[in-house]
């Protein structure tokens, strides 16, 4: 959870200050990732670099895949766009 993934970050950064915000599902990834991947099909999302574990849960997931495969990455990306998008920017890069 929550805790966990701050206490992580913290020790990852070296004790340094950061801000973290924890959030809660209300949705499905699912029904989360469809207005996210709208912003890819209007090529208003790019990625600068490569993230083949990333690129390759965005590309093959499905939600009626085995429940023990879940697309971490992807879910996280689709936090952090949809974080970013309420914000006054006209281009989102990650």
């Amino acid at each position: 959870g929550g805790d966990l993934v701050k206490e992580v970050l913290r020790t990852a950064s070296g004790g340094k200050i950061f801000r973290f915000r924890a959030v809660t599902a209300s949705r499905g990834k699912y029904a989360r990732a469809e207005p996210i991947a709208a912003l890819y099909e209007q090529g208003r999302v790019h990625h600068v670099g490569t993230f083949p574990d990333l690129e390759d849960q965005m590309c093959t997931w499905t939600p009626k895949g085995p429940a023990d495969v879940s697309p971490d990455r992807m879910d996280a990306l689709v936090w952090a766009i949809s974080h970013l998008i309420n914000r006054p920017i006209t281009r989102i890069w990650v």
